[in-house]
């Protein structure tokens, strides 16, 4: 038996409508479907589940962040941006691997969780 790649995330949510609207209006991520305060999405294969039933607080902040992988990151947080998602950190240079540089770029949901875009920038062979 092996593991392979995931399969879903679960995120716990304080509002499933206030992050519905932010993660379908403000991020753009394809909804799946919604069942009563779980919110799905599809982030290119792996399902994204917003869980808004729990019951004690939200706690944002302990270490985890979801990365999301685009390419044209300064184009992809102008747009965020425009949208109204503020970023804690513009894409910036994290690090010079020997064939791509890594850049990214940080904000968070309206829960206060910690997100960002990432972007393997690779020089164009001629």
């Amino acid at each position: 038996m092996t593991l392979s790649r995931l399969g879903q995330i679960a995120l716990p949510i304080s509002d499933a409508d206030r992050s519905e609207q932010f993660y379908s209006g403000s991020l753009g991520l394809p909804k799946l479907f919604r069942y009563g305060e779980l919110v799905f999405f599809d982030c290119g294969g792996v399902r994204l589940m917003l869980d808004g039933s729990a019951k004690a607080p939200v706690q944002a902040g302990t270490g985890v962040c979801h990365y999301f992988k685009v390419e044209q990151i300064e184009a992809v947080a102008a747009g965020l941006q425009a949208k109204g998602v503020v970023f804690e950190a513009a894409p910036h240079l994290v690090a010079k691997m020997p064939d791509h540089e890594l850049w990214m770029g940080f904000f968070r949901d309206p829960d206060g969780h910690l997100l960002a875009v990432m972007e393997e920038k690779r020089e164009e062979k001629r």
